[in-house]
């Protein structure tokens, strides 16, 4: 990572969102961006939920399936959340819940790359935790056109696609740090 340090320019407001399914890095490139820029990270989702109300995240998401009062719930808090000060809003639809942030970007990996992952943070097999992730990636898609008329995967909400497989976070952070300085919307210290 580099020893650049930047911020916001006083007397202004940054709003980042980042947005990716399951595994393609999205909290952890959002945590890193926040915390470079010395702004709120704001990751607000199904798993919070789950942990807030101490049941599994599969049961969540098998109950936001036929309630759309979870997603409701998740989608607003995150929101109302972000419009508070300048922050990285890192959740599944946040390029579309904040259409008017300063950068969109949305983060992309393969199922094989991304089931991996899951099961280095979370353990599982891999097939199982390809096929649950598959699932809840239909789910998410079925769910968030029938509540929001979002569909998730046209990807034209966001500035920027970036692939995840071959960068790690630190590199991707950089990348959109390099971005938002040259659009002005950062300074370095």
């Amino acid at each position: 990572m580099s020893a650049q340090s930047y911020r916001v320019p006083h007397g202004t407001t940054l709003r980042v969102a980042i947005s990716g399914r399951s595994g393609c890095g999205n909290t952890t490139v959002s945590r890193i961006l926040a915390d470079r820029l010395g702004i709120s990270f704001i990751n607000y989702t199904f798993r919070t939920l789950a942990a807030e109300q101490g049941v599994p995240l599969a049961e969540i998401i098998e109950k936001a399936k036929t309630d759309f009062s979870y997603d409701r719930a998740v989608d607003t808090r995150q929101v109302e959340l972000a419009r508070k000060s300048s922050c990285v809003l890192g959740s599944r639809l946040a390029i579309w819940m904040l259409p008017d942030a300063d950068l969109r970007v949305y983060l992309t990996a393969s199922e094989d790359v991304r089931a991996r992952r899951i099961v280095a943070r979370e353990g599982g097999t891999f097939e199982e935790t390809k096929s649950f992730t598959a699932m809840r990636d239909a789910e998410d898609t079925r769910r968030y056109k029938e509540l929001y008329s979002i569909d998730n995967t046209d990807l034209s909400a966001a500035n920027l696609v970036v692939d995840t497989e071959r960068q790690g976070a630190d590199d991707i952070a950089e990348t959109l740090l390099s971005h938002l300085l040259s659009q002005g919307l950062i300074v370095r210290d």
